[in-house]
This record gives C-alpha cells, sequence and structure tokens, in this order.
C-alpha cells in the first residue's frame, strides 16, 4: 500500500492567525484601529517576506509590526518590537483541529506542514494542537517563503510522496492554493472567510471538520 499524505498550512489554517494578530494589534494600539490595522497587515508581511526569503519568521514579524505602525503614523511601545513573535507560542489551533487531523492519521494518512515559520515556532504550534505530524518544511531551514515552490520541492525530496496519492490543504489563496495548483498538487481550500475562489481548488470546505471524509473520497485507500 502506498502511503497517503496530507500536507498543511498552519497559520490561519491550523492556528488562528488572524485570531493571535488581532489580539497583539489590539493590545497594542486599541480596539478602534485593531480591524483595520489586521486587514492591512496582510499586505505588509508578504511584501516584507520577499524582501529577503532569508529572513526567519521572527525578523519577519518584528518588521513587519515596525514597518505597520510606521506607515499608519502610530507609536510602537518601546518594550514591544517583539510583541507578535513573542506571542506566536500562545496563538491557539481552530476547535475543530486536533479532532480533524487525529481522524486522519487513524485513517492512515501521513501529515506534513509546509510553514512560512520558523522550527521551534511551529513546534510550539504543533505541540498546541497535539497531533504528530511525519514532516515538517518550514521557510528559515530552507530560505523561501510561499507562494515560492521551494515548500513542496523540499517535500517531495525529504518525503518521496507519490504526487498522485497527496493532498495540500490550506487557507491561504496566495500562499498555498495559487501555487499548489500551478504545480498540479491537488488542493482543499479551507475557506474560513468566505471568500471567493481564484484560482480554483480540488475541493472547498469551511473548516476541518470533514476533512478526514473529504482526503478519503479524493484519494481512497
Amino acid at each position: 500500500m502506498v502511503d497517503r499524505w496530507a500536507t498543511f498550512d498552519c497559520y490561519g489554517t491550523l492556528i488562528d492567525w488572524n485570531g493571535g494578530i488581532g489580539r497583539e494589534l489590539e493590545r497594542l494600539f486599541g480596539v478602534a484601529a485593531a480591524a483595520r490595522l489586521l486587514h492591512r497587515y496582510h499586505d505588509v508581511e508578504p511584501a516584507v517576506q520577499a524582501e529577503n526569503p532569508t529572513r526567519t519568521y521572527r525578523e519577519v514579524l518584528d518588521l513587519a509590526l515596525a514597518r505597520l505602525a510606521a506607515t499608519e503614523g502610530l507609536r510602537l511601545p518601546a518594550l514591544e518590537p517583539d510583541a507578535l513573535s513573542r506571542s506566536l507560542p500562545g496563538w491557539t489551533p481552530f476547535p475543530e483541529v486536533p479532532a480533524a487531523l487525529g481522524r486522519l492519521r487513524a485513517r492512515g494518512w501521513r501529515l506534513a506542514v509546509l510553514s512560512n515559520s520558523d522550527s521551534d515556532l511551529l513546534a510550539a504550534s504543533l505541540e498546541q494542537i497535539g497531533v504528530t505530524v511525519e514532516l515538517t518544511v518550514v521557510a528559515s531551514e530552507i530560505g523561501s517563503y510561499k507562494p515560492a515552490p521551494a515548500h513542496w520541492r523540499v517535500f517531495a525530496e525529504r518525503s518521496n510522496a507519490n504526487p498522485r496519492r497527496q493532498i495540500h490543504v490550506a487557507a491561504s489563496l496566495f500562499h498555498d492554493v495559487a501555487p499548489a495548483v500551478a504545480l498540479g498538487v491537488p488542493v482543499v481550500w479551507i475557506n474560513r472567510l468566505g471568500e471567493e475562489a481564484a484560482p480554483v481548488p480540488t475541493r472547498e470546505l469551511h473548516d476541518l471538520k470533514r476533512l478526514p471524509e473529504t482526503l478519503d473520497e479524493l484519494i481512497p485507500e
């Protein structure tokens, strides 16, 4: 029997990235500004990643926060330059995630995480989830941030997975769905925000509750 692999993005898919960032922006700059700043942050962070893909994710978070404050004319408190990176290990998984991943493992799926993160930060997030994964590929190890394709290339090299027996699962159209589609990797889009899909994923779900059944339909045992 050839292994079945499910690869995942972490932040926004498994861990509540918007919630973690949003809470820190609210704490630093107030409730009234938090939603607007979170919307802007979605543009700032990818730009920081693209400038220098060898930056660690800690550096990306800290620089993106400083740049966001500067461009919005806000004063970042002197003792808070690392507020986002410091808070990340406490960001929580979406409620259905641990059970869904546990059910996938029980059905024989091998799990991997392809993340725009650092190894220690991702390890803290996986500890929050509490489900073992076989393999991780992180940006700070490979010097590349999604949507660049290096995460999928490194995963293929390390896992020796059969391309016909793997599916990617992710929430970000920009970072994950578009590059996976371009690479010919089947992708299940976790559309938590009610967005319009472009490009079109293989399947669309609103959360991970029915992910085990969906993956079994796409790649039977």
